[in-house]
């Protein structure tokens, strides 16, 4: 026990975010697409708002209060990005001063940033990534709130109190690039649309033509011809109406194939097309058999929702062994069924990329009472989200699968160290585990690309 040791921090990896703004010029995108938010030249912009914040978020911080924490961490201080982070309350005042121009600002910034890092990837990953076909995944998520004073926020179909954030993600490279923040009560189809405008806009240059995915809370044939009219074609879960249901007794026996990569699971094409949609439109049905003692009683249960009322009732009265549960995606894609059918199952990515942004990146909350910071900080746990994805490409150290959350924090940011200087350069002092981790390898190939230019 003694007096704390200066030199000394629990967060070295955030010098691995300090190189990836010095590269790609994070900060300094933000704030040239944001334009001023104060009078004053001294002290943060919008950039260095939502960078302090996507910065704290990767190294563990869950509220506003831990900018204040992060501040007393001195050794820090000469490794992060922001060197000084604005304090709790003055990082809630900047981020009151933006308004809905702004907000777009700061996606466009994102948009700027995807191309620089695109640029800057090593040449094998892009190769990897310009190799198929980019698929754009559209998904809500609703955030739970407590205190009714909390601005925007509404009463989601749960009973939820919530804030719905909606964002595109460009799923093979794992990059959010657009996204909105609403009550939880809003219709997200109006928006979608919009949002997917914008998160093809930001997509690199040379890359096929992109796909869109998304699940059925999107089903309409505006958003089917909004991307046909962008460029783009589509897939999109289609709710299972009566005419969904009637169309599987036009499919015969010999039409159902092997799902790829799915036991128990077969794939036809149906019949059953939606009034309205473009031309070329065609439904592949997935289904999944359900043995008989799987079906829960239960009428809130959700696999129920997927099962043919008919056979749902066979099966409660005893008269089935089994049922099947059913998927329909109505889409342009031309192609076999089945490889189309596994590709769309592939949408978990974006929930996953969901779940790390609440779980690693605290967008599992809206911490302020205002709407307006809220929508900051959706941006800085979607950056943090960017950041940890870009520090592991460009570091190379993602050779063996992305890491999210937890681990990223343990293996890349929550590092010890004894931070020293010598000859004008940072010196870390590491712990022989953090050695023989990714940390030293990340942190050489990052600083061995170039400063971003002006």
């Amino acid at each position: 026990m003694g007096d704390p040791d200066p030199s000394l921090t629990a967060v070295a990896g955030v010098v691995l975010v300090a190189e990836v703004d010095r590269i790609a010029g994070v900060a300094a995108a933000i704030d040239a697409a944001v334009g001023p938010i104060k009078t004053r030249r001294q002290g943060h912009g919008a950039g260095g708002v939502v960078l302090a914040l996507a910065e704290m978020m990767l190294a563990g911080g869950d509220f506003l209060s831990d900018l204040d924490v992060g501040r007393g961490d001195s050794a820090a201080g000469g490794l992060r990005a922001v060197a000084a982070p604005p304090a709790s309350t003055t990082a809630a005042q900047l981020a009151r001063r933006l308004d809905d121009e702004q907000f777009a600002g700061i996606e466009t910034a994102m948009a700027v940033l995807v191309g620089r890092v695109w640029a800057l990837l090593p040449r094998r990953r892009r190769a990897q990534l310009a190799k198929v076909r980019p698929t754009i995944d559209l998904d809500p998520t609703d955030i739970e709130v407590y205190g009714a004073s909390k601005e925007d926020v509404a009463y989601n179909y749960t009973g939820q109190r919530a804030g719905r954030v909606h964002q595109a993600v460009w799923a093979e490279a794992g990059w959010a690039t657009a996204a909105t923040l609403t009550a939880g009560n809003v219709d997200t189809r109006p928006l979608a649309g919009g949002l997917l405008r914008r998160a093809l806009a930001a997509l690199p240059e040379g890359l096929g033509r992109p796909r869109l995915r998304a699940d059925a809370g999107h089903f309409s044939s505006e958003l089917a011809y909004t991307a046909l009219d962008a460029g783009a074609d589509f897939a999109i879960a289609a709710k299972r109406t009566r005419p969904a249901w009637r169309s599987l007794e036009a499919i015969p026996d010999k039409a159902w194939r092997r799902a790829r990569g799915m036991r128990g699971a077969s794939v036809a094409v149906s019949a059953y097309l939606p009034a309205g949609w473009p031309p070329g439109t065609r439904t592949i049905v997935r289904r999944v058999r359900v043995p008989a003692e799987q079906v829960r009683r239960d009428a809130r249960s959700r696999r129920r929702r997927t099962i043919d009322p008919a056979q749902l009732a066979m099966v409660l009265d005893g008269d089935a062994e089994h049922c099947y549960a059913y998927s329909f995606i109505v889409t342009n894609l031309a192609g076999d069924p089945c490889r189309i059918e596994a590709w769309f199952r592939e949408r978990a990515q974006i929930e996953e990329r969901i779940q790390d942004s609440k779980a690693g990146m605290a967008l599992r909350h809206l911490p302020s009472g205002s709407a307006t910071v809220n929508k900051v900080w959706m941006w800085a746990a979607l950056l943090a989200l960017n950041l940890s994805a870009w520090i592991q490409a460009l570091g190379r150290v993602d050779t063996d699968g992305r890491a999210h959350g937890k681990r990223l924090r343990r293996e890349l940011i929550a590092v010890p160290a004894r931070v020293l200087s010598h000859a004008r350069q940072i010196v870390l002092r590491l712990d022989p585990v953090t050695h023989a981790g990714p940390f030293p390898t990340a942190w050489r190939q990052l600083r061995a690309l170039p400063t971003a230019g002006p």
